[in-house]
């Protein structure tokens, strides 16, 4: 059964829209404004805003779907029953911090293992893609889609810095863009909703968390592209942090062949 069969779909469809809401609400309170910023463990930052929409949005979860688990990137997880929720109230942190406007709010609606709902939210630009599993993505209620591209040689392949990469990763990464028309970066989250929408072909990104992929998977795969790890392993909770997205099933294959 697909998701949008089950019976909980409509429910939870209606609960995203609500959480997307509420982040887009928060971030623009205190984007472009004197915010605290903090260092996390692993050196990246956090602030008030990322925490603040995380809270609310596990309130309104528990609320609505008590036996749900959620998973954030702020706080603790929280197990649940077969479905898990997903959060990254800001994905960009380093973008919003510095006025920049392509940071996002990701959630995601976790079955099992299988990624079922996603929501990429662009809050400074009122841009919304939402992906469910047996629907075609919508990008602010309009039916989304990948472009047509079928070659390298004629593709605009994004990422978002080449800081993450290792050295082999970098030299894959070459090879690959090398065969492209066009090589761009920056962007985060918001360069798979411009390639659920035709205006990219290619995403390839690095050292991503779960909370950072998973709701990309029904919005990529709903507006009719690939996306895997670079290996074309279809992408679970676990997996090594690459992360690979094409408009189409024959430019993904090139990709795959292009990073071994």
């Amino acid at each position: 059964m697909q998701f949008a069969d089950h019976p909980e779909c409509a429910k939870a469809l209606q609960l995203s829209a609500q959480l997307a809401d509420t982040a887009r609400g928060i971030a623009r309170r205190y984007f472009r404004q004197p915010l605290l910023v903090e260092r996390k463990a692993d050196r990246s930052p956090v602030t008030l805003a990322d925490r603040s929409i995380e809270t609310e949005m596990r309130r309104m979860i528990r609320a609505a779907f008590p036996a749900h688990g959620i998973q954030g990137e702020e706080f603790a997880a929280e197990p649940g029953g077969e479905f898990t929720w997903v959060l990254d109230p800001i994905d960009g942190t380093k973008s919003y911090i510095s006025g920049f406007p392509l940071f996002g709010s990701l959630i995601a609606l976790r079955h099992g293992e299988r990624a079922v709902l996603g929501i990429i939210e662009a809050p400074a630009l009122n841009e919304r893609w939402v992906g469910c599993e047996g629907q075609p993505t919508t990008f602010n209620g309009h039916v989304a889609g990948t472009s047509a591209c079928r070659e390298l040689a004629a593709a605009c392949v994004y990422t978002t810095t080449t800081e993450s990469f290792s050295p082999d990763e970098r030299r894959r990464f070459d090879a690959l863009s090398a065969q492209c028309a066009l090589r761009r970066f920056g962007g985060d989250c918001y360069l798979f909703g411009m390639l659920a929408c035709g205006y990219c072909d290619v995403v390839i990104e690095v050292a991503l968390k779960p909370h950072d992929y998973l709701a990309l998977i029904p919005v990529v795969e709903g507006a009719g592209g690939r996306i895997s790890d670079w290996h074309g392993t279809p992408l679970r909770a676990g997996g090594d942090g690459r992360v690979l997205a094409a408009a189409t099933e024959a430019l993904w294959r090139q990709a795959i062949a292009a990073l071994a």
